[in-house]
């Protein structure tokens, strides 16, 4: 090594030896008799010059070949929903045992964990999700541009930690909110590798599920989507697009014929599960829905408010209630000791924040990030849960088309155990390839509804298999 480049290298070094300034091996956690069947670490790492924001993290190792698969950082919706969300309900190794007898839950092993076949990173980002905190009132102040430049300050610092991940490939993962976000973080990766910054990441490519993409797309597509899936007549359907001329979002109020077909759709939709059009809308203390809430964490926050109020879980028929055991269990004081969390950083952990405070939401379009990575040599993944209405896959195929990248392999299901799991069509443009996949049945997020077909679309992918 030349001169120069070893002083360099130290710097570095010397520069990111507060790094982690916590790591925790977790060996065992509450409601889990016995050591936990995989490694898992959690930790803190400041992302800004004083040392002030603190990213919390959970990292589960292979439980296949740590040293051979791939590392994956992974960013979870919202924004501010915590990276535990998606690894207790989504990808993770282990999720609740829904008899809940009262005291704390237990867990139980998930056998289609994504962390059967890669290293995950999951990340409670921006500032202020999960136990993420900030030592100052000022640091809390973020947005999606700086919450993905701290993400790529964090996975720097994190690599430097864990030397031994630094060769591994490394894929980029998200989901809803953070389909804003996880384009950014790859612009800020790819300028690093262009300047030749260390570590040197193996970067290969990223996936993105149900993913938040552009402001009028995705709002705009409901209305063709909820007509595609009956929950409207052809009638309101035609008479909303004629009057309305096919523009859902920009509605002049003057325009009564459009706002009045608007209005009846809206009326069909009250008592219908925007995450999952399939499973039961479940009423909480308010009672029947009077308005349309498109925020499926304003939705949930009413919904927990009304369970942690009450002495006595009902029997958990509906799917967001099973959200509360996530909250008994990460508010257990017992549970953040094993996970080491810092004590009076984060009074009550919350899954999913309706809003955070200090948050700018300044990106309200990832195409262009997407057209630039389109002319890159990375993979990408983009998968849908086709019952979802709040992200819908039209929406998603729709921009995906606007990138102009030529179809090589043509619409075609996808099968697991001889079943058709979904859809996918294939894109390629020089060095870059676009998988789409829709995964059928499933809903906002997709490997919450569907984790054996969605796991073996993941080993797939990786693997560079056909799905």
């Amino acid at each position: 090594m030349a001169p120069l480049t070893m002083c360099l290298s130290v710097l570095l070094l010397l520069a990111f030896s507060g790094i982690a300034t916590s790591q925790t091996i977790v060996e065992t956690l509450p409601g889990w008799n016995g050591t936990l069947p995989f490694k898992l670490e959690t930790g803190y790492i400041a992302v800004d010059d004083l040392d002030e924001v603190q990213l919390f993290y959970y990292f589960v190792e292979s439980e296949r070949n740590p040293i051979e698969d791939p590392l994956m950082l992974w960013l979870t919706g919202g924004p501010g929903c915590s990276g535990f969300s998606a690894m207790a309900y989504e990808i993770g190794p282990f999720s609740f045992d829904l008899h809940y007898n009262g005291s704390i839950p237990n867990i139980i092993m998930n056998p289609y964990s994504w962390t059967k076949v890669a290293n995950i990173i999951f990340i409670d980002a921006p500032v202020g999700a999960g136990f993420s905190y900030s030592t100052t009132s000022e640091g809390y102040y973020t947005s999606d541009t700086k919450s993905a430049a701290q993400t790529y300050t964090f996975l720097r610092k994190w690599l430097y930690a864990h030397p031994s991940f630094q060769g591994n490939q490394l894929y980029i993962g998200g989901d809803s909110y953070s389909g804003l976000i996880v384009p950014i973080l790859l612009k800020n990766i790819l300028e690093g590798l262009e300047s030749g910054l260390r570590p040197r990441m193996q970067l290969q490519g990223y996936l993105l599920g149900n993913p938040v993409s552009d402001s009028f797309i995705d709002v705009n597509e409901r209305i063709p989507y909820v007509h595609r899936v009956s929950l409207i007549s052809d009638e309101i359907y035609e008479a909303a697009k004629t009057n309305c001329s096919g523009d859902y979002v920009n509605v002049e109020l003057n325009n009564t014929l459009c706002v009045t077909a608007l209005q009846k759709i809206k009326d069909c939709l009250l008592q219908i599960n925007l995450a999952q059009i399939l499973e039961p809308q479940c009423a909480f203390a308010s009672g029947r829905t009077t308005e349309l809430e498109w925020d499926l964490r304003v939705r949930e926050a009413s919904t927990m408010d009304y369970l942690l109020s009450e002495s006595k879980l009902p029997e958990l028929p509906c799917r967001g209630y099973t959200y509360v055991l996530a909250y008994r269990w990460m508010n257990d004081e017992t549970v953040r000791a094993a996970l080491g969390v810092r004590n009076g950083t984060v009074e009550n952990w919350v899954r999913c924040p309706k809003a955070l405070a200090y948050y700018t939401e300044d990106i309200t379009s990832s195409l262009a990030y997407q057209k630039n990575l389109s002319e890159t040599g990375l993979r990408a993944l983009i998968y849908s849960g086709d019952h979802d209405i709040s992200v819908p896959w039209i929406a998603t195929q729709y921009w995906i088309n606007a990138l102009d990248i030529a179809v090589f392999d043509e619409w075609r299901p996808w099968y697991v155990n001889g079943q058709i799991a979904g859809y996918q069509v294939k894109f390629m443009n020089d060095h870059f390839r676009l998988t789409y996949v829709t995964v059928k049945g499933a809903g906002h997020t997709a490997p919450e509804y569907k984790h054996k077909e969605t796991l073996a679309m993941f080993d797939r992918f990786l693997a560079r298999y056909p799905i």
